[in-house]
Protein backbone atom coordinates (compact mmCIF):
# COMPACT_ATOMS: atom_id res chain seq x y z
CA UNK A 1 0.00 0.00 0.00
CA UNK A 2 1.04 3.45 -1.21
CA UNK A 3 0.21 6.20 1.94
CA UNK A 4 -0.80 9.37 0.80
CA UNK A 5 0.71 12.43 1.83
CA UNK A 6 -1.60 15.58 1.96
CA UNK A 7 0.58 18.48 2.84
CA UNK A 8 -0.84 21.80 4.02
CA UNK A 9 -0.29 25.09 2.11
CA UNK A 10 -0.84 28.44 2.88
CA UNK A 11 -0.69 31.80 1.09
CA UNK A 12 0.95 34.54 3.10
CA UNK A 13 2.95 37.74 3.04
CA UNK A 14 6.62 38.16 3.96
CA UNK A 15 7.44 40.54 6.67
CA UNK A 16 11.55 39.44 7.26
CA UNK A 17 14.08 37.87 5.83
CA UNK A 18 16.58 38.82 8.13
CA UNK A 19 17.84 35.16 8.93
CA UNK A 20 19.98 32.99 6.64
CA UNK A 21 17.53 30.68 4.63
CA UNK A 22 14.47 31.43 6.66
CA UNK A 23 11.42 33.87 6.32
CA UNK A 24 9.00 35.10 8.32
CA UNK A 25 5.53 34.78 6.87
CA UNK A 26 2.40 36.36 7.64
CA UNK A 27 -0.97 34.66 7.50
CA UNK A 28 -3.78 36.37 7.53
CA UNK A 29 -7.28 34.53 7.75
CA UNK A 30 -10.70 36.19 8.43
CA UNK A 31 -14.09 34.62 10.42
CA UNK A 32 -17.06 35.56 11.47
CA UNK A 33 -17.27 36.35 15.25
CA UNK A 34 -19.73 33.88 16.71
CA UNK A 35 -22.15 36.69 18.81
CA UNK A 36 -21.40 39.56 17.10
CA UNK A 37 -21.60 38.27 13.41
CA UNK A 38 -18.19 40.81 12.36
CA UNK A 39 -15.61 39.20 10.21
CA UNK A 40 -12.57 39.45 12.40
CA UNK A 41 -9.13 39.32 10.79
CA UNK A 42 -6.45 36.96 12.45
CA UNK A 43 -3.18 36.44 11.52
CA UNK A 44 0.25 34.29 12.61
CA UNK A 45 3.29 34.43 11.27
CA UNK A 46 5.56 30.88 10.40
CA UNK A 47 8.91 30.50 9.94
CA UNK A 48 9.96 29.04 6.52
CA UNK A 49 12.87 27.54 4.69
CA UNK A 50 14.07 29.83 1.77
CA UNK A 51 16.43 27.74 0.12
CA UNK A 52 17.51 30.23 -2.44
CA UNK A 53 17.64 32.78 -0.29
CA UNK A 54 16.40 35.41 -2.71
CA UNK A 55 12.71 36.16 -1.70
CA UNK A 56 12.39 40.16 0.02
CA UNK A 57 10.11 41.63 2.38
CA UNK A 58 6.44 41.96 1.22
CA UNK A 59 6.95 39.24 -1.77
CA UNK A 60 3.47 37.38 -1.58
CA UNK A 61 4.26 33.03 -1.19
CA UNK A 62 2.60 29.74 -1.12
CA UNK A 63 4.34 27.75 1.82
CA UNK A 64 3.97 23.92 2.49
CA UNK A 65 4.25 22.13 5.40
CA UNK A 66 7.85 19.94 5.67
CA UNK A 67 9.54 17.89 8.11
CA UNK A 68 10.85 19.54 11.05
CA UNK A 69 13.81 21.94 9.43
CA UNK A 70 14.83 23.57 13.31
CA UNK A 71 12.90 24.21 16.22
CA UNK A 72 10.32 26.61 15.18
CA UNK A 73 10.73 26.07 11.03
CA UNK A 74 8.61 23.44 10.15
CA UNK A 75 7.23 25.05 6.53
CA UNK A 76 9.25 25.55 3.37
CA UNK A 77 8.37 28.38 0.47
CA UNK A 78 6.72 26.17 -2.56
CA UNK A 79 5.92 28.46 -5.11
CA UNK A 80 6.35 33.06 -5.24
CA UNK A 81 3.11 34.41 -6.20
CA UNK A 82 3.88 38.07 -6.68
CA UNK A 83 7.07 40.50 -5.40
CA UNK A 84 6.58 43.69 -4.74
CA UNK A 85 8.12 46.70 -6.30
CA UNK A 86 10.65 48.82 -4.12
CA UNK A 87 10.26 52.19 -5.22
CA UNK A 88 12.87 53.69 -3.40
CA UNK A 89 13.39 57.40 -3.48
CA UNK A 90 17.12 58.65 -3.28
Amino acid sequence: MHSVNIKRSLNGKIVSNKMDKTVTVLVERRLKHPLYEKFITRSKKYLAHDESNNLNVGDIVIIEECRPISKNKNWKVRELLGSKKNSEIS
